[in-house]
């Protein structure tokens, strides 16, 4: 968090940062999502909500299905011409400071429905901060864009970013995953 000062003096402690700094510590461990679902990319989302990943830990357990009370827009999945307008208009409806991951390769860039009724990436309607590639990306994925959002914010940086690929470990040695070995 910034610059933190701890100041003592005769017995008495007093510590010190910028408030912009404790502002953004507090919004980053503060997110309430919403989250615009559109498509198969859905359910791996949504593991993220179940123990085994338990996106609660990072402050974000809560999805909000207000825009005016959210600060995360994920949009999950393929986005239809029609649909356009409709997730500007939640992006406008969310209060200041706001932040979009785009989950998945049709939400980041339109997919393999390259075709006149899908937008080609969200980006191409809202600005987007953090985007998550795959078709569809691990839950694992949803928990690194979260950490880099965190980032970015404490950073008040606004340059998107991707969440880099995770290496699938390999099985242990002698099984073969077709039944027993």
């Amino acid at each position: 968090m910034g610059e933190l000062k701890v100041l003592n003096s005769g017995g008495e402690v007093a510590v010190t940062t910028r408030l912009s700094d404790l502002l953004q510590w507090a919004r980053k461990w503060s997110l309430f999502q919403y989250p615009f679902v559109t498509a198969c990319c859905g359910m791996e989302f949504m593991a993220t909500a179940a123990p085994r990943y338990d996106i609660a830990r990072f402050g974000a357990e809560a999805p909000r299905f207000s825009p005016r009370q959210s600060d995360v827009l994920w949009v999950v999945g393929t986005i239809s011409q029609r649909q356009g307008p409709v997730i500007r208009r939640i992006w406008e409806q969310m209060a200041d400071p706001k932040w979009v991951v785009a989950f998945g390769t049709c939400a980041s860039c339109g997919g393999f429905y390259d075709n006149y009724t899908t937008i080609p990436g969200v980006d191409k309607v809202i600005p987007v901060d953090v985007y998550i590639p795959g078709c569809p990306p691990r839950p694992e994925a949803v928990l690194d864009a979260l950490m880099l959002l965190q980032e970015k914010i404490q950073a008040n940086d606004r340059k998107p970013v991707v969440v880099p690929p995770h290496l699938v470990p390999e099985r242990a040695p002698g099984r073969t995953g077709k039944g027993k070995s």
